[in-house]
């Protein structure tokens, strides 16, 4: 059994540690504000974490939740195969490419953090989770309400015009928003609650509703509907008997869904509400990483590598229509996909497994109990509003960190919530042990070790920012120099090069090109700023425009991009 200092030291960690993760960002130091400071915060929380873990609860986690352990090991270990085989850099495969961040260090932070909640066992430790996601909304919802009326405070480079939230991007606060809204009306029906703290929950649903509608983000309206819709079933369920009206509800919700998903697809009667040209691009971008994962079914093409092979998979169509040779992409803009497409069908299936593994402990719950339970219904429902928008939308660290940790805490809440077996005497109390270390300290120590995990790429952005800020040539040289601290980044080599370039430095645009196609070859823009410099030759040139044919087979004009 769990000694309760450490599950409580657990909760704690995850309460302050998960909305640490969505909310943190950074603006002046970095040209990335958001994904390397956010794989940042989940290398802390997740190392820190799983610190106590390993101390004191491995016995326990293996008791409780053998199966979770089981799929995040065989994931781990099929997400190391595809690192091994992937012909894209080591450090991309680790870090993941600059502006997303999700290589293969990010989900082994988001798996410890997931683990760790796996081992959660009291109410009041479930509820603190619950109370994370609604202060990380709040915080949310009050910086877009300020957004809306008095301007951003935040200096992004905004191309939308939308509201971003603390994600820098209009799709995941929506869809963020949206999952709040899910949690919070699930919790606010909770029958511990007086009714004006229910009043509370449902006005800042209404105004995260309206922001959902400010950042026209479609996803946010989608998972909005289903999560309520969800919470609906439970409702519905509390208070009747057999299941006629429960059954006329999940009817009901088909039968929407059903107009929704032809509304999408640009059928039916509410095609001109819900279809955007988005959904279309999503297909071809969909299309494109299901051939990846088919290309390389036993190893992917590498974690966080889909952009590097999106213009060589994607179709004919994709190429000359829709979106056209110049739109690419570096992500399948479907969760499941990119995993398919990162690691084959061994990536694939183990995640399938981790997610069917949550399914199968919802189900469980739900057909075990027929009371309504705020509590479990915010968590189950949160996280299925999370899958929804996994399967239309890109991984972010900052939501990602919500669908690991709610998997874990579903099998946890599952198992601690199981009747206990008919037996003559009460069990007895069980004598907590005494603790050489404190939990405390033990998971302090997990988070510097993490820490040092997941700050490579921040530590690189920083320095990279500095240099040009700092405009010494000498200083932009030692940025690129690689290092434990500095990874070596595609993006960032190709960017350089046309830095030198433009500041007529000629030999150092020459030098970091001729590095950049080195570093990775299949870098499309590596071959097409070598191709640009002035100091390449033709034997450069031609060499560039083969690889860059080789590359975009079905773009007729490579050179136009």
């Amino acid at each position: 059994m769990l000694n309760k200092s450490v599950e409580k030291t657990i909760a704690w960690f995850l309460f302050i540690g998960v909305p640490f993760t969505t909310l943190f960002l950074m603006t002046d130091a970095v040209s990335d504000p958001v994904n390397v400071t956010k794989l940042f915060a989940a290398g802390c929380v997740g190392g820190g974490v799983f610190a106590i873990v390993l101390v004191y609860g491995l016995k326990e986690l293996w008791a409780s939740a053998k199966w979770l352990v089981v799929a995040t090991i065989l994931f781990l270990v099929a997400g190391l195969n595809a690192v091994i085989n992937s012909s894209t850099p080591l450090t991309q495969n680790l870090y993941g490419v600059f502006g997303r961040q999700t290589g293969y260090i990010t989900y082994i932070v988001l798996i410890m953090s997931a683990l760790g909640a796996a081992l959660l066992r009291a109410k009041k430790s479930f509820d603190l989770l619950v109370w994370a996601l609604l202060i990380s909304g709040a915080v949310n919802i009050v910086y877009a309400a300020w957004a809306i009326a008095f301007g951003d405070f935040i200096g992004w480079n905004n191309p939308y015009g939308n509201i971003l939230g603390l994600f820098g991007n209009p799709n995941f606060i929506g869809a963020f928003l949206g999952m709040f809204i899910t949690g919070s009306v699930a919790f606010a029906f909770s029958s511990h609650f007086a009714w004006k703290y229910r009043v509370a929950f449902i006005l800042l649903g209404l105004i995260a509703l309206y922001e959902i509608k400010n950042s026209h983000a479609v996803q946010g309206l989608v998972v909005t509907g289903a999560g309520l819709a969800m919470i609906g079933f439970y409702l519905v369920r509390s208070k009747t008997k057999g299941w006629a009206l429960t059954g006329a509800h999940l009817v009901g919700v088909a039968v929407v869904g059903a107009f929704a998903l032809a509304g999408a697809l640009q059928k039916g009667p509410l095609a001109s509400i819900i279809y955007k040209t988005s959904v279309s691009l999503r297909g071809q971008y969909w299309a494109a990483g299901i051939e990846m994962g088919k290309a390389h079914p036993l190893t992917g093409v590498g974690m966080d590598s889909y952009g590097n092979y999106y213009r060589l998979f994607r179709s004919e169509y994709a190429a000359t229509v829709l979106p056209g040779p110049k739109t690419i992409t570096n992500a399948a803009h479907n969760v499941v996909i990119d995993i398919f497409a990162y690691g084959g069908y061994p990536l694939l299936l183990s995640y399938v497994a981790i997610l069917a593994i949550g399914i199968w402990a919802i189900l469980r719950v739900t057909l075990r109990q027929r009371a309504y339970d705020g509590t479990f219904v915010a968590l189950a429902t949160t996280w299925l509003a999370y899958q929804l928008q996994s399967i239309i939308s890109i991984n972010q660290v900052g939501l990602a960190i919500w669908g690991w940790v709610l998997v874990g805490a579903l099998v946890a809440y599952e198992y601690s919530t199981r009747p206990l077996p008919e037996t003559s005497e009460k069990p007895k109390a069980t004598k907590q042990k005494e603790l050489i270390f404190s939990p405390q300290l033990v998971g302090g120590i997990g988070v510097v070790i993490g820490a040092l995990i997941a700050v490579p790429p921040i530590s690189a952005d920083m320095k990279y920012k500095s240099a040009l800020k700092a405009q010494n040539v000498q200083q932009v040289e030692a940025a690129l120099t690689p290092s434990y601290l500095a990874p070596r980044d595609s993006a960032r080599l190709a960017q350089a090069v046309l830095l030198f370039e433009n500041s007529k430095l000629p030999d150092l645009a020459y030098k970091y090109a001729k590095e950049g196609v080195a570093f990775s070859p299949d870098y499309f823009d590596a071959w097409r700023v070598l191709y640009s410099v002035s100091k390449a030759t033709e034997a450069d040139k031609a060499e560039a425009l083969a690889n860059m044919k080789r590359l975009d087979p079905r773009n007729l004009d490579v050179l136009a991009q």
